[in-house]
């Protein structure tokens, strides 16, 4: 971490006073203005600010994060030192986001000079800039490295320095509009690296070692998904085989289609011996064509499924699939960032409809992954972002059932995330559900899991609320909850009543 320049700026008046005018880093604005942090919860210190009201941060690793005040934010320097010559070589450098490398020394030094004339109508920013450097130990750098650091820092961003709102939760924006690689390169990158592996081995005793491997194999069946080969058939059968061991994955799925696309009759016992595994296993290859059929039947089969849910382009594939390959591999920042902006995206389509902008009903919203994005989030151990979430899917219209789970939901990761409150107020909903007779949906929660989960919420609550020396909201909440254990009926009061006698001792215990 380097940092010896803002030390010295911070130990010199006259070098602060000349760092916030004319290159405006001012270390009496550094208050942003509202609450932020790291998506990843990593350090986050502000040290200065400009007269646009942004800030800048320091961030655990020394890296330098400029947030602005119109919600985007973005790495400025790998450390204090770096971004300081970055805003005293480049006064402008808001007006260079746009730029790399690449645009060209003729380009770079074009916009540098436009900007900059600008500036000496005012004031000497040549011999100021010489100033500070030298007050604090600076090198001269040339603009067109200027830029190159500048968009090397941009581009290290995302995933490990995505800036959320601290009070909501969404994401700022990016700084910058550089291209960066789809979510599937980075997570595939070591599927292919194996399925070359696997295509240059000799036989199964070299394929084993990615075969054994659960996660290793899933990779490579994902890689021959997107780059298939006529020579991969003995390959393709020895990973089916071990992925059969995993019982039912999408990519024991896969496997089976890449099979099948090959159109040998001799490949349908091996297909129906990994179909027979198990129960799930069977429903989810479904009907395979009989043993005795010909191998254009299968070739039939693996188009069809493979139309229906596969396809050669990992760009169609749904996200949730590199998501979870990501978080498998402990790509955990990748997946939370991505998982993060597809949230905002839903909830601001959301936000503009009850706003009567024209986004169309909450039905012509694509809405239908806010249930996997709740899910995904909580595999994560992000119960903020989970919830944020279940609280947009439990306030679409559905079915009776369908609110009342996402309440139910929505009502734990509350109490986890001690808003006790909020939870509180969630049953209270959940109970206003149960007793609508208009939707036929519930008609028999009283006797199946739902009913048994609601109450045992209830207790969980409960004993919560007691845990926080809240008396008075404990007993209120354990009488609702003995009211829905009463309405219990058969098996979905099993293991309650347990419940129950230890949360109402719990309640008693608070005098």
């Amino acid at each position: 971490m380097t940092d010896h320049a803002l030390r010295l700026l911070r130990q010199s008046r006259s070098a602060a006073e000349l760092a916030a005018f004319p290159f405006d880093f001012d270390l009496d604005r550094a208050d942003h203005g509202e609450e932020v942090r790291l998506a990843s919860g990593g350090e986050l210190t502000p040290v200065a600010g400009d007269g646009t009201g942004g800030t800048f941060f320091v961030c655990a690793d020394g890296s330098v994060l400029y947030a602005g005040s119109e919600g985007s934010a973005g790495i400025i320097g790998s450390s204090a030192d770096e971004a300081l010559e970055t805003v005293i070589g480049l006064p402008g450098w808001h007006d260079y986001l746009d730029l790399s490398p690449a645009d060209g020394t003729e380009k770079i030094l074009a916009r540098m000079a436009e900007t900059e004339q600008e500036m000496r109508e005012d004031f000497d920013i040549d011999a100021e800039r010489a100033e500070l450097r030298g007050a604090l130990g600076l090198p001269e750098r040339s603009p067109v490295e200027l830029i190159g650091m500048l968009h090397k820092a941009l581009l290290r961003t995302e995933p490990d320095f995505l800036l959320l709102n601290a009070e909501e939760g969404g994401a700022y924006e990016l700084l910058d509009r550089h291209p960066r690689p789809p979510l599937w390169e980075p997570v595939l990158a070591r599927g292919r690296a194996d399925l070359a592996v696997l295509r240059a081995a000799d036989g199964p005793v070299v394929w084993d070692e990615v075969a054994r491997d659960p996660l290793r194999r899933r990779l490579a069946l994902r890689a021959a998904q997107f780059d298939r080969a006529d020579g991969d058939l003995g390959l393709l059968r020895h990973l089916v085989r071990y992925e059969a061991e995993s019982s039912m994955t999408d990519e024991l799925r896969l496997g089976a289609v890449l099979v099948g696309l090959h159109g040998l009759a001799e490949d349908l016992p091996l297909l129906h011996e990994v179909r027979d595994t198990d129960f799930d296993t069977a429903c989810g290859l479904g009907e395979l064509p009989g043993s005795g059929a010909p191998g254009a039947e299968l070739r039939q089969w693996a188009l069809e499924t493979d139309a229906l849910m596969f396809g050669t382009d990992p760009a169609d594939e749904p996200v949730f699939t590199w998501t979870e390959l990501a978080r498998d591999q402990g790509m955990t920042e990748l997946a939370r960032v991505t998982l993060i902006r597809l949230l905002d995206e839903i909830d601001l389509g959301l936000y503009q409809h009850r706003l009567g902008q024209p986004v169309g009903a909450p039905e012509a919203l694509d809405t239908s992954p806010l249930r996997g994005l709740s899910h995904e989030f909580q595999e994560l151990g992000d119960r903020f972002q989970a919830l944020r979430a279940q609280r947009l899917l439990a306030g679409l219209p559905d079915t009776a059932w369908a609110r009342v789970s996402a309440r139910l939901t929505q009502a734990r990761l509350e109490r986890e995330l001690g808003q006790l409150p909020q939870a509180t107020a969630t049953l209270a909903a959940l109970r206003a559900i149960l007793t609508d007779p208009r939707d036929s949906s519930l008609r028999l929660w009283h006797g199946v899991n739902l009913g048994r989960y609601i109450a045992e919420e209830h207790y969980a609550l409960t004993r919560a609320l007691a845990d926080a020396d809240l008396p008075q909201e404990a007993r209120a909440l354990l009488a609702s909850s003995d009211a829905i254990l009463g309405e219990l009926s058969g098996n979905a009061a099993t293991g309650v009543r347990e419940l129950a006698e230890e949360t109402a001792e719990r309640v008693r215990d608070l005098g």
